[in-house]
């Protein structure tokens, strides 16, 4: 039998080139309950592509969510049934990223501007699945900057059957920005999303853009369902490390593991996807930096940091693929520590 989900009380956003299977594996030494996001997977990688690469993932990654990008309705009801026969726990429908080359594939931030059509996208794939189907989407596209129009977005969907909203607190530039800008320019708004909560209080409503601090989440907490960090969950990801047993009252988890205890649950990993992938970690397989790369911000704030980072990223040292470079990159930040 199936363990009940923990909460979407936070979750780590799905980021392209970075949450992939290995950086949600290592972000799960640190955190048990916190829920974790793939990349976007397009519906045409789905129907034409390597689909077990796209979709594979580690039993320890649960409670883990299937992001799909796709903008026809049939397309992504094949993707999200896919998405529960592999056994992720949500599937996610991405309204919210602003790049060109999404924009082409008429899918992500401007879908915003066919609520109908994302309504149908949703039903679609509600129809075609028992997990949960939500939408991660922006508050707004280019100019508009009424609340209005998000309000309406978010109603249309939800009278389609959506229950999960997770907001992006800015609007989406299709024109002019790249993604990086769009992540940084737009001002954040997150009294839109505090009130999507009120104008719905049936839905959940979940927050994204911009959180860094324990301080922060509280706050929004106070306002909303959930928060879904972002790139500092990637940079300092030790931040999770009190997560379960302040979001989730797991008192076995109020004993953290250690930093040290991060490393040494992702060597037996590392060893074994090497050995099932890369052979010697250096190529044409898996390469050891490969994962080691979702590490680095390990020690982020910790004095010695800058030399288990150096350590981290020698290309002769990745060369060799040994998995042992862990030890020694943490070696090297404690000795930092005593000159």
């Amino acid at each position: 039998m199936k363990k009940p989900l923990p909460p979407r009380t936070l979750s780590v956003a799905p980021m392209m080139d970075w949450t992939d299977r290995h950086c949600r594996v290592f972000h799960r030494q640190i955190t048990r309950h916190t829920w974790l996001y793939t990349e976007m997977v397009t519906t045409g990688a789905l129907l034409h592509g390597d689909v077990p690469r796209h979709l594979d993932f580690n039993e320890e990654e649960h409670p883990v969510a299937l992001q799909l990008g796709g903008s026809e309705p049939s397309d992504l009801a094949h993707g999200a049934k896919l998405g529960e026969q592999w056994g992720y726990d949500e599937i996610n429908l991405n309204c919210g990223c602003p790049s060109e080359r999404v924009q082409k594939g008429a899918f992500g931030a401007c879908l915003m501007g066919e609520p109908e059509l994302v309504a149908d996208c949703v039903k679609a794939m509600r129809d075609a699945v028992s997990i949960d189907v939500t939408v991660k989407h922006r508050i707004g596209i280019d100019d508009v900057q009424s609340y209005d129009f998000v309000r309406d977005f978010v109603g249309k969907i939800a009278d389609a059957g959506c229950s999960t909203f997770i907001v992006h607190a800015r609007n989406a530039i299709l024109k002019g920005l790249s993604p990086k800008e769009n992540r940084e320019i737009p001002p954040l708004k997150y009294d839109y999303a505090y009130r999507l909560k009120k104008d719905f209080p049936q839905l959940e409503i979940l927050i994204n853009g911009g959180i860094k601090t324990v301080a922060e989440i509280d706050e929004h907490l106070r306002h909303v369902d959930g928060v879904m960090l972002g790139r500092e969950a990637y940079h300092n990801p030790y931040l999770m490390a009190g997560f379960d047993a302040r979001y989730y009252g797991d008192l076995e988890g109020a004993r953290h593991p250690s930093r040290e205890e991060v490393i040494a649950a992702m060597l037996p990993y590392i060893r074994r996807q090497l050995e099932l992938h890369g052979g010697n970690g250096a190529g044409p397989g898996l390469r050891l930096n490969s994962i080691t790369r979702h590490m680095l911000g390990l020690l982020a704030g910790v004095p010695g940091a800058r030399a288990f980072r150096q350590t981290l990223s020698d290309s002769k040292k990745l060369a060799g693929g040994d998995p042992a470079l862990l030890q020694e990159a943490l070696a090297r930040t404690q000795a930092a520590l005593h000159q």
